[in-house]
């Protein structure tokens, strides 16, 4: 009983999840500058929000289909992606809204969603249901690699492309403040920034490890192996 409660509670959970993350990846076709090369894609933000709509599809689809959990390396990463989104974020806006804002606050509602509770939303699952964090090496490895590609969309393609915003170094960058970097500033801000990505994936593979640990005491013999 209890375990088919817990299925029926996920499935909704994850149901509600790719609604909101559907209805919101939607809306951004809607307040999207044509202008710009890469359109809203330029964003960290709307990467952490694609990559956890793709997600939040694979895992209820797993669960609707009555199949094992599984994607994990790329769920954790993109776990990962959308805390950096909500550390970043917020960190920057503290210190100045227009940091990562150039055109002024977005409305209310998507502010929370996109910086906050859409990103919280898939770390739950990834932590408590899915256990994505369980293949180290193989989510550390994909989470280093979106954090290099989207570098390389930024640096690469999109940025030459564009002509805003504008600061004092650059121009095109998506975010006000790295217009206002020279290029070994930003490879410094790129490093720690994976840097701090890893971190919180180290800490979220620790807590799992924990949670498995606890899990196989009280249901001893069962075990399980992270790798």
């Amino acid at each position: 009983m209890f375990t088919r409660d817990k299925h029926r509670f996920i499935l909704h959970f994850r149901f509600v999840c790719l609604l909101f993350s559907m209805t919101y990846f939607i809306y951004q076709f809607t307040v999207a500058n044509y202008n710009n090369f890469g359109i809203h894609f330029r964003y960290l933000t709307i990467w952490g929000l694609t990559g956890a709509l793709i997600a939040t599809l694979l895992l209820y689809n797993s669960k609707w289909n009555g199949k094992p959990e599984g994607y994990f390396a790329f769920v954790s990463a993109v776990a990962v992606l959308n805390a950096m989104v909500v550390f970043l974020y917020w960190k920057l806006y503290f210190v100045d809204p227009n940091l990562v804002n150039y055109s002024g606050s977005i409305v209310w509602y998507q502010e929370y969603y996109l910086h906050l509770i859409g990103p919280l939303l898939l770390i739950v699952d990834s932590l408590f249901f899915n256990d994505s964090f369980r293949q180290f090496h193989k989510g550390f490895l994909t989470a280093i690699g979106l954090c290099l590609l989207y570098i390389f969309w930024t640096e690469i393609i999109t940025a030459p492309l564009n002509n805003s915003p504008e600061g004092s170094a650059n121009k095109g960058f998506p975010y006000p403040f790295l217009n206002n970097m020279r290029l070994h500033d930003r490879i410094i801000f790129y490093a720690t920034t994976i840097l701090t990505a890893l971190a919180f994936y180290s800490a979220g593979w620790i807590i799992t490890k924990i949670k498995f640990h606890i899990v196989s005491l009280k249901n001893s013999p069962r075990s399980y192996e992270i790798f």
